[in-house]
């Protein structure tokens, strides 16, 4: 079972929290525009990699907020735990935890 620290309740079992498949998945520019294909390939086509993998997270029984996280899919070790909006850090080799600019650990 992972731990997993949420940037603003601090860590909680995973079973608080859901998966919100990958992270820094871009919305298309012009949606109308896609053909059929190209928007299946939007909403159905995911990277599939060994290793490092951003994710989205919701923690659904505590405050509700979104976040990303890095994590290892061979090890499940969490490298890094991000805020929405915030370009995907560098791989770590130990856990950290980003907060938002303005708030405080």
């Amino acid at each position: 079972m992972l731990l997993i620290s949420c940037p603003n309740c601090g860590s909680r079992d995973e079973t608080e929290f859901h998966y919100g498949g990958q992270a820094h998945v871009p919305y298309p520019e012009n949606p109308a525009g896609l053909n059929d294909r190209e928007w299946a390939e939007f909403l159905f086509y995911r990277d599939n990699t060994k290793g490092a993998f951003a994710e989205r997270w919701l923690h659904s029984t505590g405050c509700r907020q979104w976040f990303n996280m890095l994590r290892d899919t061979v090890t499940y070790d969490i490298q890094a735990i991000y805020p929405m909006g915030t370009p995907r850090p560098a791989t770590a080799a130990a856990t950290s935890v980003i907060a938002p600019e303005g708030a405080t650990k």
